[in-house]
């Protein structure tokens, strides 16, 4: 009794509301829902105070890298955080424009979206794979395992891009053109005297 009242409601309007939704888009969502405002916070600590904010945790593996591996001081250190603030925020600019494109029902079925968030996946794979690989040699386990679960969450929705196909769109007839619609030979264009 009750699977039949549920299969009733589901025919009613506002049952088709998810159903455009891909498993890619939910996936990528909630990624962005993650990335926007934790990268966001991080990137603007490091643009207020380069030194300091490259010195918390979520960057400590990196600032300890370019100090200790790379011997950057002053300037180059100010330097290498606010480009690691500039590739957050590119990230999470790419993010935020793939939930704007996610909000228009039809570049959603398309997948006309996903773009946005591939180049959000590589560049956030890049920049979290880099410094993963400064918190193994520098010993921040912390850090190690935070920059990995990102990395992991990143790669996952990549590969999740690549294998779930958008929806095809719907096959249009192809009418002939009539003999005086069809196209000149030699890419000429037909002038009125030409005729």
């Amino acid at each position: 009794m009750a699977a039949a009242f549920h299969r009733r409601l589901g025919n009613q309007a506002g049952s088709g509301m998810f159903r455009n939704w891909r498993i890619g888009s939910v996936n990528g969502a909630l990624l962005a829902a993650y990335f926007i405002p934790v990268w966001s916070l991080i990137a603007f600590s490091i643009i207020v105070a380069p030194v300091r904010g490259l010195y918390e945790r979520p960057s400590v593996a990196v600032a300890l890298y370019l100090s200790d591996h790379l011997q950057m001081a002053g300037m180059d250190t100010v330097r290498a955080a606010w480009l690691l603030a500039l590739g957050r925020l590119t990230v999470v600019a790419f993010f935020a424009i793939y939930l704007v494109l996610l909000c228009i029902p039809r570049t959603r079925k398309g997948g006309g979206s996903d773009e946005a968030l591939g180049i959000a996946l590589a560049i956030g794979s890049l920049i979290s794979f880099a410094s993963m690989v400064m918190a193994s040699k520098v010993g921040e386990l912390a850090a190690l395992r935070l920059h990995a679960t990102e990395l992991l969450m990143l790669l996952g929705a990549a590969v999740v891009l690549v294998i779930e196909k958008p929806a095809a769109a719907p096959k249009t007839a192809e009418v002939a053109a009539p003999p005086n619609l069809q196209p000149l030979g030699l890419e000429q264009a037909e002038l009125l005297h030409n005729r």
